[in-house]
C-alpha cells in the first residue's frame, strides 16, 4: 500500500469475499487491488454515463405513452 492510501472496513456476503479472494489469488493481487479496480471501473461507467447525459440535456423528450403509441402506429408492438 502507498502512503497515499487509505484504510476502510467493508463488510462483504459470504460467498462474494470468497469470490474476491479466489480472483486474487488467481491474478496474483490483493484483494484491496481488485477491489479497488472494481471501484475505478464503476466510478468510470458513471463518469461516462454523465457525459453522454451532458451531450443530451437539449433532446426533445417523449412520454412512455407517446413511445408506445408510435411503436404500435408504425407495426412494432
Amino acid at each position: 500500500m502507498s502512503e497515499l492510501s487509505k484504510r476502510s472496513t467493508v463488510y462483504f456476503e459470504a460467498d462474494i469475499h470468497q469470490a474476491l479472494r479466489v480472483k486474487a489469488a488467481t491474478t496474483h493481487q490483493s484483494v484491496s487491488e481488485v477491489v479497488n479496480e472494481a471501484v475505478r471501473m464503476a466510478l468510470r461507467e458513471d463518469q461516462a454515463d454523465l457525459n453522454t447525459i451532458a451531450q443530451r440535456v437539449g433532446e426533445e423528450t417523449v412520454s412512455y405513452e407517446a413511445l408506445l403509441e408510435d411503436l404500435k402506429t408504425h407495426g412494432k408492438l
